[in-house]
C-alpha cells in the first residue's frame, strides 16, 4: 500500500502553509517593488494558472517556503495580468518565462528563474 500511497498521495489532508503574498495587480506596483528593493529584497513569483508545471513548481515553492524570511513576496497570475508580466520583464530585464522567479535587490534583478530550478535558489542568501 506505501507504492500506491507514494504514488496518488494520501488521502490524509496536508496542512497548508500561507505564504504571506501580495497580489501583482498592476504595473504601478513594479515602481513600488523597485523602491522597496533598496531597504528589503522583493520576490515575484510569476505563475501560469493553465500550466501543470507551473502549479507544481509553485507547490514545491511553497512547502520549502521559509516563513521567517526577510523579504516581500508577490504573486502575479499572469495570464490575468500579462501586461504586469509584459512590464515586469522589461523593467527588472528578464526575458519572459513561466513559471519564473525574480529576486530584486536596489532596483536590479539579482537572481532570477524559471521552472524547476526556482527551487534551486536559496532565498536566504538574499
Amino acid at each position: 500500500m506505501g507504492f500506491l500511497k507514494n504514488i496518488f498521495g494520501s488521502s490524509e489532508p496536508k496542512e497548508e502553509k500561507d505564504l504571506p503574498w501580495q497580489a501583482l495587480t498592476e504595473v504601478s506596483q513594479l515602481d513600488e517593488i523597485e523602491k522597496r528593493s533598496i531597504t528589503r529584497t522583493q520576490v515575484i513569483f510569476k505563475h501560469s494558472t493553465r500550466c501543470g508545471i507551473s502549479s507544481m513548481v509553485m507547490n514545491q515553492f511553497v512547502n520549502m517556503y521559509d516563513l521567517d524570511a526577510n523579504l516581500d513576496l508577490y504573486y502575479l497570475d499572469l495570464l490575468s495580468y500579462r501586461d504586469v508580466s509584459n512590464e515586469a520583464g522589461y523593467k527588472f530585464q528578464v526575458m519572459h518565462q513561466s513559471p519564473q522567479l525574480l529576486i530584486i535587490k536596489n532596483g536590479v534583478t539579482v537572481a532570477h528563474a524559471s521552472h524547476g530550478a526556482i527551487n534551486d535558489i536559496d532565498l536566504s542568501v538574499f
